[in-house]
């Protein structure tokens, strides 16, 4: 069995993400793909939608997919959690042939400054979705390359919520999260 991991904060849920997600769950060499969103992404101070928030949003979206699994690890660990620790706890849990983890393009130029980088790169092999505006070159690490060319960021989104950009599963769910958020500010 092969798995692939796609880790992010999600926050919020857009349409990139939906359509990265559903590109990769019909990839024939990714058995189990299992969607993680972080409690705090380790490169962040914060979050706007609380954690468990966005793991229930995704679980919505992809409640009726037995290949798809949403991950509340992270979340569950109630910190900043390095990627290197929930590949070791899936490749322990599953014990795959192949495990493959899923980047975007703007995380390439620093990747090398990730927690225990080697030991990382020596268990998995990277799966870089491009991204308008970043350069796919690397000369750090190996990698297979999906085409997406999605311009859309959760950060560009959390300046102003555009309900456009959401996928209309979870458009009402975002909103009201959202906006009960705003309230507490």
């Amino acid at each position: 069995m092969n798995i692939a991991i796609f880790g992010g904060s999600f926050d919020p849920v857009h349409i990139g993400h939906e359509k990265i997600i559903n590109e990769l769950s019909k990839i024939s060499y990714i058995h189990k793909l299992i969607v993680v969103p972080t409690y705090l992404n380790p490169f962040k101070k914060r979050y706007h939608l609380h954690p468990t928030d966005r793991f229930e949003i995704l679980e919505h979206m992809y409640d009726v997919n037995p290949n798809i699994l949403i991950s509340d690890f992270e979340i569950n660990r109630e910190e900043a959690t390095p990627s290197i620790i929930t590949v070791e706890h899936y490749k322990e849990y599953y014990k795959p042939k192949k495990i493959y983890l899923i980047i975007g393009s703007d995380n390439l130029k620093n990747i090398h400054l990730w927690n225990e980088f080697d030991k990382l790169n020596e268990l998995v092999e990277f799966i870089v979705v491009n991204r308008d505006g970043y350069e796919v070159k690397n000369d750090i690490i190996q990698f297979k390359t999906i085409n997406m060319n999605i311009n859309i960021s959760s950060s560009s989104l959390r300046d102003k919520l555009d309900i456009k950009y959401i996928p209309k599963k979870i458009q009402k769910k975002v909103t009201d999260i959202w906006n009960k958020e705003l309230k507490k500010l």
